[in-house]
């Protein structure tokens, strides 16, 4: 049985309070044998304590998917990218480096990238994912278009990220205030050239992103 076509999964970053409840209830989960498949970010760790839940965003084109070269990783009719399967992963760890998220881990003892596949087992029976069970600020939410929307009111749902070149869209919607225009922040400038009395800069970094050839796109 698939996804219903009108359920999405809702981010929603302002809401986020930092409690881990998704962390622990992801964990819980018999699937995932006592792994959280959902892990928090902090948006700017040393002038904030704003965090951010971060799951698989499950791109139309998962990138993951086209760099695994066991096609290990598969994505269903319904839009959810599976997390890899135990029989063909060779753990190589190109999915973890492609990913433009940061969300695929790999379990070394296990030798198997795992990764949030959307609880699919309960959505493809119509429940809601655990994580967004137990959010007590609605911060990750599963419903429909019209419910989000009637539910907040000044915000609206993107599901379209630009990295360089490329343009992912993707089955997850993130939630931003309806009036503000998305900005497209080249991440490989920023590292290059971090703000004054930054802490971001990274040697073995910049001479990956920065010293590489760029070829100019025709």
């Amino acid at each position: 049985m698939p996804v219903p076509a009108d359920q999405y999964f809702f981010i929603d970053p302002n809401r986020c309070i930092g409690c881990e409840s998704c962390v622990q209830a992801c964990s819980e989960c018999d699937t995932h044998k006592g792994h959280s498949m959902i892990h928090l970010e902090y948006a700017n760790r040393r002038e904030s304590p704003q965090t951010l839940p971060v799951v698989c965003m499950h791109c139309d084109s998962p990138t993951c998917a086209e760099v695994c070269p066991a096609d290990a990783i598969k994505r269903t009719e319904d839009g959810v990218v599976q997390t890899a399967r135990k029989p063909r992963c060779i753990a190589c760890n190109n999915c973890v480096l492609a990913c433009p998220f940061g969300v695929p881990k790999m379990n070394v003892r296990q030798e198997l990238m795992m990764k949030c596949d959307m609880c699919y087992d309960r959505t493809s029976e119509g429940k809601r994912p655990m994580c967004a069970t137990v959010c007590p600020s609605q911060a990750l939410f599963f419903g429909t278009r019209e419910e989000i929307e009637r539910l907040r009111p000044r915000s609206r749902p993107i599901n379209e990220f630009q990295f360089g070149f490329q343009t992912i869209h993707t089955k997850v919607r993130m939630m931003v205030p309806r009036e503000t225009v998305a900005t497209h922040i080249d991440v490989a400038e920023v590292l290059c050239h971090p703000d004054e009395g930054s802490d971001q800069e990274d040697a073995m970094l910049a001479a990956a992103l920065c010293e590489l050839p760029i070829v100019a796109r025709t």
